[in-house]
């Protein structure tokens, strides 16, 4: 259970965080939810998809990590195996404070239950990171925290521009693919949503215009070619199935 608390210099000074642990949010995510800001470092390894929320309906834009519930092929042995480690990851086990106040600035908060937090000055692995330093100030570590955290929120508002783009063009459409691995074994993605090449290509040159000029043309093309990393995606599960018959 997350216990989730704003973070203060005088009262969490002497926290550190496990690096390593932090990734360990991902062990059971087959998607993860990504923005436009980070999808030409996704879609090097991982296939880009939209999902919808089956209570409100809305769209949100995920990196496919695995075929089955809970699968994540990229973390294996206790850690990320990709290249790239997502935003989301990266700000574990940090969050931002309520978003829905009238305010430029947010507090950031913590989750002291995380297994990445370490409340013990004592320790100093190489994977432990200070919060602040010996003299209160913020730590290099925690900006960087801080600077994912910002990217994550503006991430926010590019994602719903570009999905409700989408959404006006027409141009999401259900993704079906049934996958047979090397042992036979068979699994069918449903429930997801990808963009449609095809409707793109038949855009006039003024709607065309309008997704350039909105800066959203490279996503839209980012998220078609990343579909290519299903074949990788594939080649993971198939050596992970491998190794178990092993």
């Amino acid at each position: 259970m997350e216990n989730l608390v704003a973070l203060e210099q005088s009262a969490h000074q002497h926290i550190k965080i496990d690096t390593q642990k932090a990734q360990s949010h991902a062990k059971n995510l087959n998607m993860i939810p990504v923005v436009m800001a980070e999808l030409s470092q996704i879609a090097v390894q991982q296939p880009i998809v939209f999902a919808k929320n089956s209570e409100t309906g809305e769209f949100t834009l995920n990196a496919l990590l695995g075929f089955e519930q809970h699968e994540n092929l990229f973390y294996q042995q206790s850690q990320w195996q990709g290249v790239y480690l997502p935003l989301q990851l990266q700000r574990q086990p940090f969050f931002v404070g309520d978003t829905h106040a009238q305010q430029t600035q947010y507090p950031v908060c913590i989750n002291l239950n995380s297994p990445a937090v370490v409340d013990n000055s004592a320790q100093s692995e190489n994977n432990l990171e200070p919060i602040y330093t010996q003299s209160a100030e913020e730590s290099g570590y925690f900006k960087q925290i801080k600077q994912c955290l910002g990217h994550l929120l503006q991430g926010e508002i590019d994602n719903k521009k570009l999905i409700d783009t989408l959404l006006k063009y027409e141009l999401l459409q259900p993704l079906s693919l049934e996958v047979t691995f090397e042992n036979n074994q068979k699994t069918k993605l449903n429930g997801l949503y990808t963009i449609n090449p095809d409707k793109l290509a038949q855009l006039n040159s003024e709607q065309i215009t309008l997704l350039h000029q909105s800066a959203l043309l490279p996503a839209i093309y980012t998220v078609i070619t990343s579909l290519a990393q299903i074949y990788p995606l594939i080649e993971r599960k198939n050596t992970m199935l491998n190794l178990a018959d092993d």
